[in-house]
């Protein structure tokens, strides 16, 4: 069988594309691991409608509202491979046979690669985050603190206050120069200097190599991502670097600059969320129909 369109990653951005191509009466595989970006986060926020919901619950919700359309297939497993042959695109999976489609839409995420910080990664969607929009409002104002990794980070923590008093901590990865620092005394930021050991506590302590403690009630920094799957790569899909990380190059229609392949959600943005993830699948999705229509 061959399928109007294969979507790999049932996530979001997936489960949006998918749905435009059902409501046009297209075969479509979706092809999933079940390892969504944000699974490890105990709430969604920003997303008209399920503003507190749990991540678990909008995608299961939205993944039975797709499968109600009787041209959706979903398979739970891994794909290896993802290759153009003479029908379209080609699909190797773990478990099962391979797949065929005449339109493939990548939408695999990112996989985040966390700072090196003992305690950080048992924190991380708790009391550590990387997005204010979706996590700040929840700290009520409390004491919040920014782990700085790079240069980048100086945006996040001029943000920060509008959330709570803010502690920047260099932890030695970067030293803002003279404009940066009149910059984070005029949003009333705390610069710390000191090196820390660990993060500990029920919520969030930081604990300072100096031996003190510094209570916080959540820490934002910035992560390393990467594209969670080797499809783009393999396809020779061209990728653009952004602040955080490569990311697949696509144009207004999420269209890839391989003919035939589009892609969505964070593995094809700089930087993402589940609201913009929805809207970046519904677009992908209604212009892998129209692609199916008129190219």
């Amino acid at each position: 069988m061959t399928y109007d369109a294969i979507i790999l990653g049932g996530s979001y951005a997936g489960l949006s594309a998918g749905l435009q191509l059902a409501r046009a009466r297209r075969k479509v595989l979706v092809i999933d691991i079940g390892l969504r970006r944000n699974r490890f986060a105990r709430t969604s926020h920003g997303f008209l409608t399920q503003d507190g919901s749990t991540p678990a619950q909008i995608a299961a919700d939205a993944r039975s509202q797709l499968m109600e359309y009787r041209t959706v297939e979903w398979q739970q497993t891994e794909a290896k491979n993802a290759e153009r042959v003479q029908d379209g695109f080609k699909v190797a999976l773990r478990h099962g046979s391979d797949a065929i489609g005449k339109r493939l839409v990548l939408a695999t995420g990112v996989t985040d690669v966390l700072p090196e910080l003992a305690g950080l990664a048992e924190r991380w969607g708790s009391s550590v985050f990387h997005c204010p929009y979706c996590h700040g409002y929840e700290l009520n104002e409390g004491r919040i603190g920014v782990l700085a990794t790079s240069p980048l980070s100086m945006h996040q923590a001029l943000m920060l206050p509008d959330w709570g008093p803010t502690t920047f901590f260099l932890n030695g990865a970067f030293e803002p120069d003279a404009d940066q620092l009149q910059q984070l005394q005029g949003r009333n930021v705390t610069v710390e200097r000191g090196v820390i050991d660990r993060l500990d506590g029920e919520r969030v302590d930081v604990v300072m190599r100096d031996g003190r403690i510094l209570p916080m009630d959540g820490i934002f920094t910035t992560t390393r991502t990467v594209v969670s799957a080797p499809f783009a790569d393999q396809l020779g899909c061209i990728f653009d670097d952004g602040p955080l990380g490569r990311y697949i190059r696509t144009d207004a229609m999420k269209a890839t600059t391989v003919p035939g392949v589009f892609a969505c959600g964070d593995a094809a943005r700089p930087t993402g969320s589940v609201a913009l993830a929805v809207g970046d699948g519904a677009m992908a999705g209604a212009a892998t129909h129209r692609s199916l229509m008129f190219d």
